[in-house]
């Protein structure tokens, strides 16, 4: 089925003329089903499904909501849901205040203008530059294309964007048994090097801690995050720290900057907050942030961001569902002692038994592999084609083949997955 209306997202639309978009006709736990052929969900869903598809406890709590309240301006109203939701957030996050959006763009968006915002409040009007990790992703509106590094996405509205500085000595490892992950030093020198030129000038810097998602799931050091860390608070420069898809127990922590012991000025989620079922994203941030606009009216200090969805009941008490799961079910532990390793040791197999793999790299319940002298540019694609026939939602990001499914997918599902990236593989041109 390809029709002729849909202007599918991220997507060169020819090649749906060739290899036709799935037919999902329903998705349950692991899988999506295809004309109702089932297909695991290697990716999340666009890296979104937490806890899998139409998990019954989200589904009840998205009926109750649903039958008393579902949507009300955010705006001079408050419920008990939003109330109870934005305090346990808080206190998982180690954060006092939650702004509210719909997707992880427009968060990042709220974290960029907010701490601009707040150096002028402090007479700061100097301190207006951004700094972000070479090869970072932070969304495509136009300020957070501006703090990324991602070539096709980024380049055709240069015109729109400003400009930031990519810090380049990035320590990228292959998990945390690698000897960078404990000590970064060098690598850091070298940045704290080309940070020394712009501090004076330097308002914020803006990671996706410890894993690079879209610049092909790499994977750099906690030792370089710490020190990272540490040089803003002596700086005066803010941190943000993108989370949409690191945060929410990903990488086997509630928040991957908890592998460095640290706490961002701004924190961005969205993605596994609802474990998809619903747009939802937040900025978290702190009393000394919230302070800085709280003041008379007339003082022209208020923050007047604002989304329509902002807040979305239904969509918060899918979010509050998902965080009291991950207690009841103990997903963290789960993802630890059993996916993460599983996961880790599937890849290597594959690797060893396809001999089109290397650089493989994994951290919580993410792992990734670069094709092996890729012959053209969209092997990976290929691979993408024969995985669907055999089974498996795969999507590479160019020639990096990576799996990033639920959380909670079961040691049945994950061999599946392996078996048929090794078939898939083994048809490599």
């Amino acid at each position: 089925m390809y029709s002729t209306h849909l202007w599918h997202p991220c997507s060169q639309m020819k090649d749906y003329e060739s290899f036709n978009p799935l037919n999902i006709t329903q998705a349950k736990g692991n899988f999506v089903y295809h004309n109702n052929k089932p297909i695991i969900d290697a990716i999340s869903s666009w890296w979104c499904k937490s806890l899998g598809h139409n998990h019954p406890q989200l589904q009840a709590a998205l009926i109750t909501q649903l039958n008393l309240l579902e949507h009300t301006i955010l705006a001079n109203t408050t419920n008990p849901t939003i109330e109870k939701f934005t305090k346990k957030l808080c206190t998982l996050t180690r954060t006092d205040k939650v702004l509210f959006a719909s997707d992880g763009s427009c968060a990042v968006e709220i974290a960029l203008k907010m701490s601009i915002h707040a150096r002028i409040i402090r007479g700061q009007t100097k301190k207006t530059q951004f700094a972000a990790l070479r090869n970072s992703y932070h969304g495509e509106t136009c300020a957070t294309l501006s703090v990324s590094d991602s070539g096709l996405y980024k380049k055709p509205y240069q015109s729109l964007l400003f400009d930031c500085t990519f810090l380049t000595a990035i320590p990228y490892v292959s998990g945390k048994k690698d000897i960078l992950w404990h000590d970064a030093k060098e690598h850091w020198f070298q940045t704290q090097t080309q940070l020394e030129m712009i501090k004076d000038k330097l308002n914020a810097i803006i990671i996706e801690p410890l894993i690079q998602g879209a610049g092909g799931m790499l994977i750099y050091s906690k030792d370089y995050l710490s020190y990272l860390s540490q040089w803003c608070k002596e700086n005066d420069v803010y941190l943000i720290a993108d989370e949409i898809m690191t945060g929410i127990g990903r990488t086997g922590k509630m928040l991957a900057c908890q592998y460095a012991n640290i706490t961002a000025d701004f924190i961005c989620l969205s993605k596994g907050l609802t474990s998809g079922m619903l747009p939802l994203s937040v900025c978290l941030t702190h009393d000394f942030i919230y302070a800085l606009f709280y003041d008379d009216y007339k003082t022209q200090k208020a923050f007047m961001h604002s989304h329509t969805h902002s807040g979305n009941t239904l969509a918060c008490a899918v979010a509050l569902a998902t965080l009291e799961t991950f207690e009841n079910e103990q997903i963290l532990d789960y993802v630890n002692h059993t996916l993460a390793p599983t996961l880790a040791r599937n890849l290597y197999e594959v690797a060893d038994k396809t001999q089109a793999l290397h650089n493989i790299h994994h951290l919580g319940a993410v792992v990734a592999a670069d094709i092996k002298n890729p012959s053209h540019p969209r092997q990976g694609y290929q691979v993408y084609q024969k995985a669907v026939q055999l089974g498996a939602f795969l999507r590479p990001l160019g020639n990096t083949i990576y799996w990033l499914p639920p959380l909670n997918t079961d040691l049945k599902t994950l061999n599946q997955l392996k078996d048929i990236t090794i078939q898939a593989l083994l048809t490599l041109d």
